[in-house]
């Protein structure tokens, strides 16, 4: 049986990914740091494991994921705090890059050694790190950080022959846009999230960007000159 473990599936993309690959006859270990709704997932599918630990404390990471092996792992926890009026504030910042940023990398200091060759490791970023977008700060810059260090392991790995794929959502309905007040275009479901993500990684992807057209309007904005990403950012995150 395959295995496949995922973090950040308390709720969300995460939740989704362990339910559906559950589906598909994988062996699931589920992570996350809320017990109560990790919970609900063997509710469904008494099958997964569950896994509880904070991703961001290296020392309880490692206590919870050594010894654990998967062919297939999906770093996806995430979280988001926006600045407000260009009022920097440090802690917001930090508690951000270290959900997004310095949580995956603990995973990946105690998981990789374990894993073989032939395997995968997802790490989910965002279409925000493609743009710098209003408000989003702390988060836009803590998916360029996951992203170019993505990019880069991917090519120190080659030799190890374990795939790293780079996910790159727009906007998915879960409960973390649902605090959003500003518009969100093209927002699609968390069910078909996790299908553009386990068909990518299934065919080996290196990048998995998606919906299609959100995601290729910001590769062709992160290309203009910066005024007119600006005008257009603000214009398609104005508050609604």
């Amino acid at each position: 049986m395959k295995r496949v473990l995922i973090t950040g599936a308390s709720s969300g993309i995460g939740h989704q990914l362990a339910l559906d690959y559950a589906a598909d006859g994988w062996q699931v270990t589920a992570c996350g740091r809320d017990a109560q709704r990790l919970a609900t997932l063997t509710a469904r599918h008494p099958g997964i494991d569950l896994c509880l630990f904070d991703m961001t404390d290296l020392a309880d990471t490692q206590a919870a994921l050594e010894g654990r092996t998967a062919e297939l792992v999906i770093l996806c926890a995430g979280s988001c705090e926006y600045l407000d009026n260009g009022v920097v504030e440090a802690a917001k910042v930090q508690r951000v890059m270290q959900t997004n940023f310095i949580g995956p990398v603990n995973c990946l200091e105690v998981l990789l050694p374990q894993m073989a060759a032939g395997s995968r490791v997802a790490l989910v970023g965002s279409t925000a790190g493609l743009v710098p977008l209003p408000r989003a700060e702390a988060y836009g810059a803590s998916k360029a950080a996951l992203a170019y260090f993505a990019r880069s392991l991917a090519q120190d790995l080659q030799w190890r022959q374990i795939g790293i794929s780079l996910v790159l959502p727009g906007f998915v309905d879960t409960p973390l846009t649902r605090r959003n007040d500003f518009a969100m275009p093209m927002m699609i479901t968390v069910s078909r999230a996790s299908k553009y993500i386990r068909r990518g990684l299934a065919r080996g992807r290196a990048e998995i960007a998606f919906p299609r057209l959100f995601a290729f309007i910001l590769q062709v904005t992160s290309r203009l000159p910066q005024r007119l990403q600006r005008r257009l950012t603000q214009r398609m995150t104005r508050s609604s």
